[in-house]
């Protein structure tokens, strides 16, 4: 079981949040949006496949992929899910490392945030025509 979120690079990319990691709907990106490693998404948290959902409701652990197919570059993270996760954002898809929940968080717990990721997937990600794939599974 997996879903897939297709975003894109932007030159204000800088991965360098310390707890958290996000994706979004959102085109333009400011430098402030430091744990943004995506826009232009394809779907936000709302429109993520509704099995994942139930899985991370029961606190079920998931896998995520950043992938980068241009240039064969794959970075991995891992989260769970907790009772409370609503689901209900319509632009933004949100990993975090601590426990903290609200309408954009897709898990918790994270082993990574933004700062984590690849220094070369993050240079990348600095060109609006990269592609990103953020696929999340069930774990």
């Amino acid at each position: 079981m997996k879903d897939v979120i297709t975003a894109w690079g932007h030159e204000n990319v800088t991965a360098k949040h310390r707890t958290t990691l996000e994706v979004t709907k959102d085109e333009h990106l400011t430098l402030r949006g430091d744990c943004i490693i995506g826009v232009r998404a394809d779907k936000a948290i709302r429109d993520i496949d509704e099995r994942i959902k139930d899985w991370l409701r029961e606190g079920k652990k998931i896998r995520i992929e950043i992938i980068l197919p241009q240039y064969g570059l794959k970075d991995t993270l891992t989260g769970f899910g907790c009772e409370g996760l609503t689901f209900k954002h319509e632009r933004d898809v949100v990993v975090r490392k601590s426990d903290y929940v609200c309408d954009r968080t897709l898990a918790v717990r994270a082993d990574k945030a933004a700062r984590d990721i690849n220094r070369e997937i993050v240079e990348m990600l600095k060109d609006p025509t990269t592609e990103l794939r953020f696929v999340i599974k069930r774990s």
